[in-house]
C-alpha cells in the first residue's frame, strides 16, 4: 500500500505547527498542569488544532487518537487512525532544553504504517513509510537513514526528565559494554538511534501511551533497528487501553539487548 499523501499532508502540519510552537517558546509562556500532573502549554494545544485541522481536512474519514484532544472510541472500528503527539517533551519545552517534538503516525489495522518527527529547533523531519526505509530532510537535504553495526562500546540514551530506577540499574549491570551515555529528551532519541548515533535505550514501566512512540517506532524499524515492548513483542495500536504497559527498547540490532527480567517486575516509574 502507498501512504505518500498522508504523509505528505502529515509533514506539511507538523511543519506549520512547528513554526508556531518556536514562535511560543520565545515568548514567556504560562504553565498548567493536568490530572495525571502532567505539563500542558498554549503550544500543546496550538500544535495539536493545527494538525488535527490539516489532517482532518485532508482525510475526513481517518480517526485521530491525539494526547491533547479527547478520545473517540469509533476510533477502534477503523481501520486508519493518526496517532498525533502535539508536543512530546512538554517539561523539555517548559525547561528550554530545545529537546522536544512533534510526532505524527498513522495506523493501518493496529500497525504503524508512516511516521514523522519534526524537531523545531534544530529545523529536522525524520519520517519514514512502511516498507520504503527512514529519512531525515534538513536544510533541502534529504539523507536515507541506517542505524550503527556496533556491537562493542555501545552508546545509550537515558531519557533527561523522565529516568527510572530500573533503567538506571540495566545500565550499570553493562557498564562493561557501554562506551558512553547521552540524557537526551522526548523521540529525538528515537532519531539518533535511526541516525546510527545511538545503540539502545529502554524505557520501564506504564508512564507512556501510543503517541510517545507510534511515529519512532516505524522510524527506528525502517532503518533497520529494533523496537519491542519489554516482552519481545511488536507493539500494536489504535487499541482502546493506549498505554504501553510493557515499556518498551530500541536497539541498533537484535544481538545487543541486555538482560532485563529481573527489572521488570518494578512496573511503575
Amino acid at each position: 500500500m502507498n501512504f505518500s499523501k498522508e504523509l505528505y499532508e502529515a509533514k506539511k502540519a507538523a511543519i506549520t505547527a512547528g513554526k508556531k510552537v518556536i514562535e511560543i517558546y520565545r515568548t514567556e509562556f504560562t504553565v498548567d498542569y493536568k490530572e495525571d500532573e502532567s505539563p500542558v502549554t498554549i503550544a500543546d494545544i496550538t500544535a495539536n488544532n493545527i494538525i488535527v485541522k490539516c489532517l482532518k481536512e485532508a482525510f475526513p474519514n481517518y480517526a485521530i487518537l491525539s494526547e491533547e484532544s479527547a478520545d473517540d472510541f469509533e476510533r477502534l472500528y477503523n481501520d486508519y487512525c493518526f496517532i498525533i503527539d502535539p508536543i512530546d517533551g512538554t517539561t523539555e519545552f517548559v525547561n528550554k532544553t530545545g529537546e522536544f517534538s512533534i510526532n505524527i503516525a498513522l495506523a493501518y489495522k493496529n500497525e504503524v504504517v508512516m511516521g514523522l518527527i519534526y524537531v523545531p529547533v534544530l529545523e529536522e523531519l525524520y519520517f519514514a513509510e512502511i516498507g520504503k526505509g527512514s529519512y531525515k530532510i534538513k536544510k533541502r537535504n534529504t539523507t536515507k537513514l541506517c542505524v550503527s553495526n556496533r556491537i562493542y562500546n555501545l552508546r545509550i540514551a537515558r531519557s533527561r526528565s523522565h529516568k527510572t530506577e530500573q533503567a538506571k540499574q540495566l545500565y550499570e549491570e553493562n557498564k562493561n559494554k557501554i562506551e558512553k551515555q547521552f540524557e537526551i529528551g522526548s523521540t529525538i532519541k528515537g532519531c539518533f538511534l535511526a541516525s546510527g548515533m545511538l545503540e539502545a535505550f529502554y524505557k520501564f514501566g506504564v508512564g507512556t501511551k501510543e503517541w510517545d512512540i507510534a511515529a519512532m517506532d516505524l522510524i527506528i524499524t525502517e532503518a533497520g533497528g529494533v523496537f519491542k515492548d519489554l516482552n519481545h513483542k511488536r507493539i500494536k495500536y489504535n487499541k482502546k487501553d493506549v498505554y504501553n504497559k510493557n515499556g518498551y527498547y530500541a536497539l541498533n540490532i537484535e544481538d545487543n539487548i541486555f538482560k532485563f527480567d529481573h527489572l521488570v517486575k518494578k512496573n511503575s516509574e
